[in-house]
């Protein structure tokens, strides 16, 4: 049986840009760092890893990865300021979440999120 994820892996090709961004985000560096070919950061009680690819590996849509957070409005304000640009504002889902998407510098799609309350949707 599945338990969960224990990390998610992702490509970059400039680790120290890589690694700017997500501790921009609030991702908690565990291990590397801009220098290293290999990072971890901690996402709740799972990890989101990247490592460097050589210039000459190019990657397509590859899917989505999605990080629950405690307040996605914060999150978003927080990459603005920071100077990125999400997708979109923040919106409430008829799925039951509160979410927005961001392109990391290597065009890995991240989405973050917060399950709305039984009732709130708009």
């Amino acid at each position: 049986m599945i338990e969960g994820i224990s990390a998610v892996t992702l490509g970059t090709h400039e680790m120290a840009r890589a690694v700017r961004f997500y501790r921009a985000l609030g991702f908690e560096l565990v291990h590397g760092g801009e220098e290293s070919s290999f990072t971890s950061f901690r996402a709740g009680t799972s990890y989101l890893n990247v490592i460097a690819q050589p210039a000459e590996r190019r990657w397509s849509w590859w899917g989505r990865a999605i990080f629950y957070v405690a307040d996605v409005d914060g999150l978003y304000h927080r990459a603005c300021a920071a100077g990125y640009q999400p997708a979109s504002e923040p919106r409430d889902a008829e799925w039951g979440e509160r979410f927005f998407h961001l392109i990391d510098p290597d065009g890995h799609e991240l989405s973050f999120a917060r399950p709305l309350l039984a009732g709130s949707l708009q």
